[in-house]
C-alpha cells in the first residue's frame, strides 16, 4: 500500500513522476502537462487554443463566480483571452433547486463579465457528498506570436506582483468563519471589507494580465493559487529552471489579510492567493509595465528578480537571505478542516 496523502495539492515529486509516465501529448500540443504551467496550449490553424481546468474546493459561497474566475485566471497567464467555459457540477442528495439556479446565475454573470460563453459540461446528484462540488474548464485563444509561458522567465528579469497576497484566502476566511470572527469582537465593517476581497481588490487577474502583454515584453506570468505565494514562486522557479530572489519588505500584505492570519495563526505566504499575478519581464520594461497596470486601476509592485537556479527561491531581508518557506498543504486547510 502506498502512503496516505494529506489534503492539498499532490506533492511535487509525486506529480512530476506521474506526469512523466502518463502524460501523452499529441502532435497538436504546444505545451502540455507540466508543473508550474497554468494551462495547456494546442495549435489550431492560425492560432493557439489555451485550456485550463480547476475545481472549487474551499469556498462554499459564490461558487459560480469562483469557478469561472479562477479558470479564466489560468488562461490569461498565457496572454490569451478567455472565450468558452464548461462546468461539471456534482450535487449532494436533497440539494435545493433554488440553490442550483443561484449557482447558474453566478456562473452566467461571471461569464458575461468576461465575454465568455457557457457551452457545456455535466450535472448530477451524487451520493456521498456533503456539499456541492464544481469543476470548470476554460478555453481561450491567442495569436501565435503573443503566447506567454511560465517557463519563459530569464535570469536578470524583474519579478512583479499585483494586488497583494492571499486575497482569495482572506475572502474565504471572512466568509466561512464569519460567526467566529464576530464572536472574537471583529467589527461588521472589518468582516465586510475582508469578505469583499472576492471582488475588491478581487480574485480575477484578466484585466492586469491582458494589459501587461500589451504594455511591454512579458517573459512569464503565473497565477499563485493553492499553497499561496510560496507555492507560486516554487512553481515558477521549477517551470523556468531559474531561482527567484524576493525582497521581503516589498511583498504586499493587505491589512485585513495580516490581521486574519494573525488571528488564525497561519502564514500569509502559504494562504491561497488567487487575485495576485506574478509577472517577469526584462528590467528595462519594468517601469512601462508598472505604469500601465497602475493606470488600469490595479496595484502592482516590483518584489524581486530572477536569479540562477542554484541560488534557490529566497527571501532577502535585513538579516540576509533565507529560503522561502515551503508548504505541503495550503494554510487554509488548518482552519477549514477543523
Amino acid at each position: 500500500m502506498g502512503n496516505r496523502l494529506p489534503p492539498g495539492k499532490l506533492p511535487r515529486d509525486l506529480l512530476a513522476s506521474l506526469l512523466e509516465r502518463y502524460a501523452n501529448p499529441t502532435r497538436e500540443v504546444v505545451l502540455g502537462a507540466r508543473i508550474g504551467e497554468d494551462a495547456a496550449v494546442l495549435e489550431v490553424a492560425d492560432r493557439y487554443l489555451v485550456v485550463s481546468t480547476d475545481p472549487i474546493t474551499y469556498a462554499t459561497r459564490e461558487m459560480g463566480y469562483y469557478v469561472v474566475t479562477v479558470n479564466a485566471n489560468d488562461v490569461v497567464t498565457r496572454g490569451a483571452r478567455p472565450r468558452w467555459f464548461l462546468m461539471t457540477l456534482l450535487l449532494p442528495e436533497g440539494e435545493n433547486e433554488a440553490e442550483v439556479e443561484k449557482l447558474f446565475q453566478q456562473v452566467d454573470a461571471a461569464c458575461r463579465g468576461l465575454g465568455v460563453g457557457l457551452i457545456g459540461g455535466h450535472t448530477e446528484v451524487t451520493p456521498g457528498l456533503d456539499r456541492p462540488l464544481v469543476i470548470g474548464t476554460m478555453i481561450g485563444e491567442v495569436a501565435k506570436d503573443r503566447l506567454v509561458v511560465t517557463s519563459g522567465a530569464q535570469i536578470g528579469d524583474d519579478l512583479l506582483l499585483t494586488k497583494g497576497i492571499a486575497v482569495e484566502g482572506t475572502a474565504i476566511l471572512a466568509r466561512e468563519r464569519e460567526e467566529f470572527l464576530k464572536a472574537r469582537g471583529y467589527s461588521e465593517a472589518f468582516i465586510q471589507r475582508a469578505q469583499g476581497y472576492l471582488y475588491d481588490p478581487g480574485i480575477g487577474i484578466a484585466k492586469e494580465a491582458l494589459v501587461a502583454v500589451e504594455a511591454g515584453r512579458v517573459s512569464a506570468m503565473h497565477d499563485p493559487t493553492e499553497g499561496g505565494l510560496s507555492s507560486g514562486l516554487y512553481e515558477l522557479s521549477e517551470a523556468a529552471g531559474v531561482g527567484l530572489e524576493v525582497e521581503e519588505a516589498q511583498v504586499p500584505i493587505l491589512d485585513e489579510t495580516r490581521r486574519l492570519c494573525e488571528e488564525f495563526h497561519i502564514d500569509p505566504l502559504g494562504l491561497i492567493a488567487s487575485g495576485a499575478l506574478l509577472i517577469t519581464c526584462p528590467r528595462c520594461d519594468t517601469g512601462q509595465l508598472l505604469g500601465a497596470i497602475e493606470a488600469a486601476g490595479v496595484a502592482v509592485w516590483r518584489i524581486g528578480c530572477v536569479i540562477p537556479q542554484a541560488r534557490g527561491v529566497v527571501l532577502a531581508g535585513p538579516e540576509g537571505e533565507r529560503a522561502v518557506p515551503a508548504f505541503q498543504r495550503d494554510e487554509i486547510v488548518k482552519i477549514l478542516a477543523v
